[in-house]
C-alpha cells in the first residue's frame, strides 16, 4: 500500500485571490457592516488570522476588493480607447458595451448598490470608490467627449458635466440589476438600454451644420 496523497498546497500568491472572492460574495450577502472579518475567513475556508497577514482591516479588504475587480475594467477600457484612428463616437460605443458588460454581472454590481446603501455610515468608502471608480470612469468619458469637440464631432459643451449625465444612465441600470430585476417579470439587458441611452446621447451631442455652439 502507497503512502497517503499528500495534501495539495495552496500558492501563497494565490490566497489573496482567494480572500477577495469570498469578501465579495460576503459583502454582497450581508452588506459591509454586518460583515466581520471571521465572515469572510470561513467563506474562504481559512482562519481570521490568514486575512490579518494580507489586510490589516475590513475597510483595506474592500479596498482590495474594488482594485481587484472593478479596476481592471477601467484598465481594459482605458486601453480600447487608446486608438485615436477610432472616431469619438465609436470610443463611446466601445466604452458602453463596456459597461453594459459590467452591469450584466451580478456579483460586480453588487458593489455600487454596497457602497450606495452604507456610504452614510461608511463616507471613507464612499470616497475611496468615487475616486479609484467613478472618477475614472468620469475622466474616460470627459476624454473622449473633448476630444470629440475638439476634431468637430460634438458640439461645444461642458465635458466634465456631460460625462456625469453619460455615466449617470449606467450606474442606475447597474443598481437596477440588483434592485428590480429579482422581481420583474420581463427583465430588460442593461446592454439593451445602455445601447439606447448611447443612440439617444449621440444624438443630443452632434455638431450641428454650422459647427456653433449649442
Amino acid at each position: 500500500m502507497g503512502s497517503p496523497a499528500r495534501p495539495r498546497l495552496r500558492r501563497k500568491e494565490a490566497r489573496p485571490g482567494e480572500l477577495l472572492s469570498a469578501a465579495l460574495d460576503t459583502f454582497r450577502e450581508k452588506g459591509f457592516a454586518a460583515t466581520r472579518m471571521d465572515d469572510i475567513a470561513a467563506r474562504a475556508g481559512v482562519s481570521k488570522g490568514t486575512i490579518y497577514l494580507y489586510y490589516p482591516s475590513k475597510e483595506a479588504v474592500f479596498e482590495a476588493m474594488v482594485r481587484a475587480n472593478l479596476l481592471p475594467n477601467i484598465e481594459r477600457m482605458e486601453a480600447a480607447i487608446a486608438d485615436e484612428e477610432r472616431s469619438s463616437a465609436d470610443r463611446l460605443r466601445l466604452l458602453v458595451t463596456a459597461f453594459g458588460e459590467i452591469a450584466g454581472d451580478a456579483r460586480l454590481v453588487a458593489v455600487p448598490k454596497l457602497v450606495l446603501a452604507e456610504a452614510g455610515n461608511f463616507p471613507e468608502m464612499a470616497r475611496f470608490y468615487r475616486h479609484e471608480v467613478i472618477g475614472r470612469a468620469l475622466s474616460l468619458v470627459s476624454g473622449v467627449l473633448e476630444a470629440g469637440m475638439a476634431h468637430g464631432e460634438f458640439r461645444r459643451l461642458d465635458a466634465a458635466l456631460t460625462a456625469r449625465l453619460f455615466l449617470a444612465p449606467v450606474i442606475v441600470a447597474a443598481l437596477w440589476q440588483t434592485t428590480f430585476v429579482p422581481v420583474e417579470d420581463a427583465p430588460v439587458p442593461p446592454a439593451d438600454l445602455l445601447r439606447l441611452h448611447l443612440d439617444l446621447f449621440l444624438r443630443s451631442i452632434a455638431a450641428d451644420a454650422s459647427g456653433g455652439a449649442p
